[in-house]
């Protein structure tokens, strides 16, 4: 553990308890990520054996790829938060770039799954905004380092 906003000794015994309690939840926060990440790994093999297995067998339909792109999707962003998760415990560094890239990974798997005659225009273009907005910033950060 090596954050300074959450220091293991502190001359106030009621700050040190709670410190010591959040870094407890942090970890049970991670063991459960990786929970959701192998939940959601047996939920790729389900979708993939359903839309494999019924018919026409052995032919993915363009929605049946889309919603097996979704739950890969979401597997991934699972990782990506628990690599969050593993770097705010072990490092001094909070990762900022991971953590916009985190959110580009989840926008971008909306847009893949996105059903445009479903969507307004307005939506359109707040989700558009949202996907220039973090890859300005991402690319910015990225110039930083």
């Amino acid at each position: 553990m090596l954050h300074d906003e959450l220091p293991k000794e502190h001359e106030d015994p009621l700050i040190r308890r709670l410190h010591i309690i959040i870094r407890f939840a942090i970890k049970l926060l991670a063991i459960m990520m990786v929970l959701v990440i192998i939940w959601g790994v047996l939920d790729v093999i389900y979708v993939l054996y359903t839309k494999f297995i019924s018919p026409p067998v052995m032919l993915f339909e363009v929605a049946d790829i889309f919603v097996i792109f979704g739950a890969f999707m979401v597997v991934l962003i699972a990782v990506e938060i628990f690599i969050n998760i593993r770097l705010y415990l072990g490092t001094n560094v909070l990762p900022i770039r991971l953590v916009i890239a985190t959110a580009l990974m989840a926008i971008a798997r909306k847009v893949i799954i996105l059903d445009i005659a479903t969507i307004s225009a307005e939506e359109m273009l707040a989700i558009a905004a949202i996907v220039l907005a973090l890859g300005v910033t991402h690319w910015l950060v990225g110039k930083q380092a």
